[in-house]
């Protein structure tokens, strides 16, 4: 069973498709207890940092999120999700990160010569070709993408894929029992629903 963390910020009914079309039984919650009975939990999320992390919190979300990254069980975080795994972000006023990965996530430049926020298809450049949820997929897949913000790691070795935007950014980060996407893998066809049935199929 894939708990799909329900805090009001994600875009859940199309994650939770995508998770069951790739053989998954999902249950949408924000309850503690079904988090923490749950073999893998998908953070899913659109919207902005403070407001995510003060849901979390009220919620008591963010300990049993800890605590299940913690007990290695798998743990996939999506767009905001993965960002919210951070120390911090530009786009936060009151709040930091969970602190679960060492880093900060930035904002992107407009004045590099590109739009803000960056939306639509892009390619992913694979820096850990090993990574579970990249097995089976073509070299440079277009996935797509939705965010002004990306992730800036302490640790370039937790670099699974990178991707071109005014530079090149950390476009997945894994470490350990730990998936974390920039991309909307729902979002991602062909390619997002392989990532998906990857991360299923992937032993506790």
């Amino acid at each position: 069973m894939i708990a799909i963390i329900d805090y009001g910020m994600g875009n859940i009914h199309s994650v939770q498709k995508a998770l069951e079309y790739a053989g998954s039984s999902t249950v949408v919650t924000n309850q503690p207890g079904v988090i923490a009975k749950a073999e893998k939990v998908v953070l899913p999320g659109v919207g902005a940092f403070d407001d995510a992390v003060l849901e979390l919190e009220r919620q008591g979300l963010a300990v049993v999120l800890k605590e299940h990254i913690a007990r290695n069980k798998p743990f996939l975080g999506i767009c905001l999700g993965m960002q919210l795994l951070f120390e911090r972000s530009q786009e936060a006023r009151k709040t930091k990160g969970l602190g679960v990965l060492k880093g900060e996530v930035k904002k992107f430049d407009s004045e590099a010569g590109v739009k803000v926020p960056h939306m639509g298809w892009n390619q992913l450049n694979f820096k850990k070709p090993d990574c579970p949820l990249l097995k089976g997929l073509p070299d440079k897949p277009y996935v797509y993408f939705c965010h002004s913000y990306y992730p800036c790691l302490k640790d370039n070795e937790l670099i699974a894929a990178a991707t071109d935007y005014a530079g090149e950014f950390t476009s997945l980060v894994w470490r350990g029992n730990i998936y974390a996407p920039q991309f909307h893998p729902e979002k991602s066809q062909g390619v997002g629903l392989k990532i998906l049935k990857n991360f299923v199929e992937l032993e506790n």
